[in-house]
């Protein structure tokens, strides 16, 4: 922002540039052709009235500057104002038909984040005393959405929770997140646990990808995982279906990486063969946070190629935030993750990153000691 208000005094410094260069030169030298420039820059950084009065003042300084040579005439003077009176309208034109690509922009922008709701919607920032957030980071800025997913919901078996990466890039990856938020909706609600609702997404997948035939019935595959809180939130079980491991976050900010007790395949392959899923329980105690993400942040390299460790890097943000201020929330939890990410790769976004943020509050002491609980 700052730097935009800035670069509306480009057209201004264009003019008082050639008021110094006509000035400084013999009078045969003339600085007519930078005043021409002043209306064309103008056109892209001011609105309409900006654009004329640019134009204006442009031939009236011309007019003064040739007044004071004694150039004033037919050739070098009338001609060179109807240059200037040419380009400024040139330079409306231009504006104009800026505006109209930018609110063409913007209209773009708006359906796709409409689309982005429906597609991706925000979870609910609390279900019972789970605490939750969410956040989606594009690896382009003008794509609002892509091939990852996170979807929480409130079942009667307890809150189930699906973070997932499907294969492929663009609409059709757009097009198989909605299949396979559709599915878990579906099973979420009716699998009686884990195994069945796995068990359901697979059969899901496996009709889409018939349906869609092609290269998408042959290796469509989305990575995933899928997470169930018993009642009480003592507990927390997982299916890693060849999915980065989440992370816990102790009361104390510790790091602990749950790794599945067996690796398994990715989701949409039962057509080439039948594998176990494990599905392994862990310790949710109060004060816990669980962090979920894709592979946008865990193949994040620096410059040295150095893959980022979220389970080494955020107990560090963690404690220097705690000494600085109150615990951070499961909102700041995953801002903080994702600008260090950035510093990590230096602001080069590789790879787009749903992250998922889970919290159990401890209503006897803060999240995260040294801090006195309000």
């Amino acid at each position: 922002m700052v730097l935009q208000r800035r670069a509306q005094w480009i057209p201004a410094g264009v003019i008082v540039l050639a008021v110094v260069i006509d000035l400084a030169t013999p009078t045969d030298v003339t600085s007519a052709p930078l005043l021409m420039a002043a209306p064309v820059a103008a056109a892209p950084l001011l609105p309409l009235p900006g654009i004329i009065a640019i134009g204006a003042l442009a031939m009236a300084v011309h007019a003064v500057l040739a007044w004071v040579d004694g150039t004033f005439g037919w050739q070098r003077g009338v001609a060179n104002q109807l240059t200037l009176l040419a380009v400024t309208v040139l330079a409306v034109l231009i504006n104009r038909a800026l505006e109209g690509q930018n609110a063409r922009t913007r209209r773009a922008r708006q359906v796709a984040a409409v689309a982005q709701t429906a597609v991706l919607p925000r979870p609910p920032s609390r279900l019972g005393e789970l605490r939750i957030a969410a956040r989606y980071v594009p690896a382009e800025d003008e794509a609002m959405i892509g091939g990852d997913l996170y979807v929480v919901q409130e079942t009667p078996h307890g809150v189930r929770v699906m973070v997932g990466d499907v294969r492929g890039k663009g609409l059709g990856a757009v097009s198989a997140v909605c299949a396979d938020i559709g599915a878990f909706r579906y099973a979420a609600d009716e699998a009686e646990d884990l195994t069945g609702l796995v068990t359901s997404l697979e059969r899901a997948l496996l009709r889409e990808g018939g349906r869609r035939g092609g290269q998408e019935q042959d290796e469509g595959f989305t990575t995933a995982l899928i997470v169930e809180f018993a009642a009480g939130l003592d507990t927390v079980r997982i299916v890693n279906r060849g999915h980065p491991p989440p992370v816990l976050l102790d009361a104390r900010g510790a790091a602990t990486v749950l790794e599945p007790s067996q690796e398994s395949p990715p989701l949409g392959m039962a057509a080439l063969g039948a594998w176990p899923f494990p599905v392994d329980a862990f310790p949710f105690p109060p004060g816990s946070t669980l962090l979920c993400y894709t592979d946008g942040v865990t193949e994040a390299r620096d410059e040295a190629g150095l893959f980022y460790d979220a389970a080494v890097r955020l107990p560090r943000l963690l404690r220097h935030r705690t000494a600085v201020g109150d615990p951070p929330t499961p909102a700041q939890i995953l801002h903080l993750l994702i600008e260090d990410v950035g510093r990590h790769t230096g602001g080069r976004i590789q790879d787009d990153q749903a992250l998922l943020a889970l919290h159990r509050p401890d209503p006897g002491r803060s999240p995260f000691p040294g801090r006195p609980r309000v």
